[in-house]
């Protein structure tokens, strides 16, 4: 048996930096009216003509992962991509990216869990090396959100809140079974689906529905029901966190670092505040770069990181809740 620990962390953002005053020109709003909602400023969206997609941004960031992690293309035994915006219907990006970096023709897994994408993509890697069949692992999280939203007033109320940009990092094998991943905690409910979506495309509304629809059909839009997701997702982001201190023993005070998924700043501010938790002991970005879904979480990661805010032996939790409804924690010795 082995534990899995990260050792490599990379990010990359646009460089298009779309502020609330921007979104204002665009739609009915204000940067009042957003920051008091969701305490977002600003957000990055690939600009037109930009060859930038999930799979390209998640090789950007991929490839520092990599760097950092003292390892090459050729180490890597698998890939897991999160992202619920992939390059195409199918196949998935996991594949795109083992051609981008021209690595060996290991197998490529995708993970479509939305915002708790990435600590399910973690959960999945870390089981891998857990059982030996792999080693080195390498996981994604990349969201090209910007070219399918509504960016009318109409659809104010998701689109302030998304942004685009990508994350990576890579896990290996710890044999000090008191390091690493200690644990990764899993949940849904279905029930909730229709909370959080994006209708169409699907199977039931598929090509010849979009050829031949007239007027205007807003399935193809993300729908939310933002006041039901709150309140689900402050319950369910506590539940996780305190089955994942539990299940090692550990209590709130126990926490050297929360990077919770950056969906709301209202959100992880209740989740500190219940935690009794210092500003010091949750990272948050969601001001600068909005909600990035499943790239959120090892965005956050990896400035926590750079910053230095994280320290060997620290431990860190990793949190998210969003669409299907999913939530997930991971509980991490560093």
């Amino acid at each position: 048996m082995y534990n899995s620990k990260i050792i490599g962390l990379g990010k990359y953002l646009p460089d298009n930096v779309v502020t609330n005053d921007d979104l204002s020109k665009l739609m009915d709003t204000n940067d009042a009216w957003i920051q008091e909602r969701t305490g977002i400023k600003e957000r990055r969206w690939i600009k037109e003509g930009s060859k930038d997609t999930s799979a390209v941004m998640g090789a950007k960031a991929a490839k520092i992962a990599i760097d950092r992690a003292g390892l090459t293309k050729d180490d890597i035994d698998f890939i897991v991509f999160a992202t619920l915006s992939p390059d195409y219907y199918f196949p998935g990006c996991g594949v795109q990216i083992q051609d981008m970096l021209e690595m060996p023709t290991i197998g490529a897994l995708d993970v479509r869990n939305q915002c708790s994408g990435f600590v399910y993509a973690i959960s999945v890697a870390d089981q891998f090396i857990k059982t030996g069949m792999y080693k080195n692992i390498l996981v994604i999280g990349a969201e090209y959100h910007s070219n399918g939203l509504d960016k009318t007033t109409r659809g104010r109320g998701v689109t302030v809140i998304f942004g685009d940009g990508a994350g990576a990092c890579v896990l290996t094998r710890e044999e000090d079974l008191s390091k690493g991943i200690l644990s990764t905690h899993l949940h849904s409910e279905g029930q909730y689906a229709d909370k959080l979506m994006v209708k169409s495309p699907s199977i039931a509304h598929w090509v010849p529905e979009i050829l031949e629809a007239k007027g205007e059909d807003i399935s193809y839009f993300p729908y939310m029901d933002g006041q039901f997701v709150f309140k689900n997702a402050v319950v369910r982001f506590s539940e996780v966190i305190m089955e994942g201190l539990l299940k090692n023993g550990l209590k709130k005070d126990d926490i050297d670092m929360l990077i919770p998924h950056q969906a709301n700043l209202r959100i992880a501010q209740f989740i500190q505040k219940k935690f009794g938790l210092s500003d010091d002991q949750v990272y948050n970005n969601i001001t600068k770069y909005g909600n990035t879904t499943a790239a959120s979480v090892v965005i956050a990661l990896t400035e926590a990181w750079e910053d230095g805010k994280i320290k060997s032996g620290d431990h860190v939790v990793l949190a998210a809740f969003g669409s299907g409804f999913t939530w997930a924690s991971a509980i991490i010795k560093w």
